[in-house]
């Protein structure tokens, strides 16, 4: 049980980090003052940040079932 605490602090670390990062380039002055264009292209930025997270999310969930079954107590290993 010990180990899995581990997992836990190492997914809690790594989101924190992407999440302060995330703020940390939006609140930025060079964000803000930027590439002029990015705003007339907010549909293809919308529809790539959107498949982006539609990939991560369901290998999420694909690494999720496989540790899962991997670790479930039926499992020979």
């Amino acid at each position: 049980m010990q180990q899995l605490y581990i997992y836990y602090l190492v997914f809690a670390t790594i989101l924190l980090i992407g999440a302060v990062s995330t703020i940390m380039v939006g609140v930025s002055k060079k964000n803000k003052e930027g590439n002029p264009s990015y705003d007339s292209k907010t549909k293809g930025n919308w529809s790539r940040l959107s498949w982006i997270y539609i990939v991560v999310i369901v290998l999420g969930y694909v690494a999720l079932v496989a540790y899962i079954v991997q670790s479930s107590p039926g499992s020979s290993g």
